[in-house]
């Protein structure tokens, strides 16, 4: 059953209540009626039991029926920096990634991306893949929703970018260590952050300015992977490795 995600305070004395678009969803599209069950979750990784007792065009209230502490993360959290893709591969990119447990994402401006977005558009397109994480991470039954960033250019990214327990580039074509060997840490205060480029791949500037600012370059091997895909790959390697898959 998945997870529908509210506030912690939308949660009082064993009842919880639901406005907004999740009202209009679970109305419309899923015909909740008084008297049905639904799992919802909170920002304090609190996952709840209601049955829904009042139910109109202006909220639902549900009582709690059980509640429950999100389990303690074993396994580094690991960021996406993914360069910009043409928007249904990147929406399919935080879509899956969600699903596959990324913690965050960075949307990335990188002087090859094929389509640069128009400074009028960036906040309402950060909006909608942020809902686009939020219902991947419902439908997944996440105890958390990813977050994502407002684009930045990449150089400012890889030269500000707080630094990580681990800094990765993934690169094509050119030398690098392998993602499937290279050492990790595996403790869940660690960080992990994982740099995938655009389809024209990364430029000679942003790849000199990751390295000199402590990124390791790796590869995911011999074979040519499409840019939405290796992100994919690359991020199914590292949750195996540290426990999260497998």
């Amino acid at each position: 059953m998945p997870v529908y995600f509210i506030t912690s305070d939308q949660v009082q004395r064993g009842t919880a209540t639901i406005t907004g678009p999740l009202l209009h969803h679970v109305r419309t599209s899923l015909r909740t009626r008084i008297g049905d069950s639904l799992w919802v979750g909170d920002d304090r990784r609190r996952r709840h039991l209601i049955q829904v007792t009042q139910l109109d065009r202006h909220q639902l209230v549900g009582r709690v029926l059980e509640q429950h502490e999100g389990p303690i993360r074993r396994s580094p959290a690991v960021t996406i920096g993914q360069a910009l893709l043409k928007s249904d591969r990147m929406d399919w990119v935080i879509q899956k990634a969600t699903e596959l447990g990324a913690a965050s994402f960075v949307p990335l401006i990188g002087r090859h991306v094929v389509i640069r977005p128009k400074a009028a558009r960036v906040a309402t397109q950060q909006q909608r893949w942020q809902r686009i994480a939020l219902e991947a991470a419902q439908q997944a039954e996440r105890w958390e929703i990813p977050t994502v960033a407002t684009p930045c250019e990449a150089t400012a990214f890889f030269s500000q970018q707080p630094p990580a327990d681990v800094n990765l580039i993934l690169r094509e074509r050119a030398p690098g260590q392998s993602l499937a060997s290279i050492p990790l840490p595996n403790t869940p205060e660690s960080t992990i952050v994982i740099a995938t480029g655009p389809e024209g791949g990364w430029a000679r500037e942003e790849l000199g300015i990751a390295l000199e600012h402590g990124f390791t370059p790796v590869t995911l091997g011999k074979l040519i992977l499409r840019a939405e895909t290796a992100a994919l790959a690359a991020l199914s390697i590292l949750q195996s490795r540290v426990g999260e898959l497998g």
